[in-house]
């Protein structure tokens, strides 16, 4: 999947293995990502959690017929980080016809969790 020109480009975000049951995406923890106060910024974390649910939707639909659209998201951040790299798990909890429900799961090297997400995908019909 092409990620130039993209927010995800911009954040250093990286696919490391697209499937639709399972998408994992890494982001950097530096000057892209951080606060003023040093830390990740929590909008950098849905910004990844919401990417990697929507590339999750639409590895489970036929993007001829329909589109992916990200309605609604929700994060829980658990834990600061100053530096390094944080992992992005996606996995479906629910594949319905017209929405989808992802649960992204966003941890460090030594897999804490950083943040806890869940986005609200619509599907909607190309007309």
């Amino acid at each position: 999947m092409d990620l130039t020109n993209t927010l995800m480009e911009t954040l250093g975000i990286e696919s490391k293995s697209l499937d639709k049951n399972l998408v994992v995406m890494t982001m950097p923890v530096d000057h892209r990502t951080k606060q003023p106060m040093g830390f990740l910024h929590g909008g950098a974390s849905v910004a990844l959690a919401e990417s990697a649910a929507s590339i999750g939707a639409y590895l489970n639909v036929n993007p001829e017929q329909v589109s992916v659209y990200g309605i609604e998201i929700n994060a829980n951040h658990l834990k600061s980080k100053r530096e390094g790299i944080v992992t992005a798990k996606a996995t479906p909890v629910h594949l319905g016809k017209s929405t989808m429900v992802w649960e992204v799961k966003i941890e460090d090297e030594k897999e804490n969790l950083i943040c806890l997400s869940r986005c609200t995908i619509g599907v909607v019909p190309i007309k």
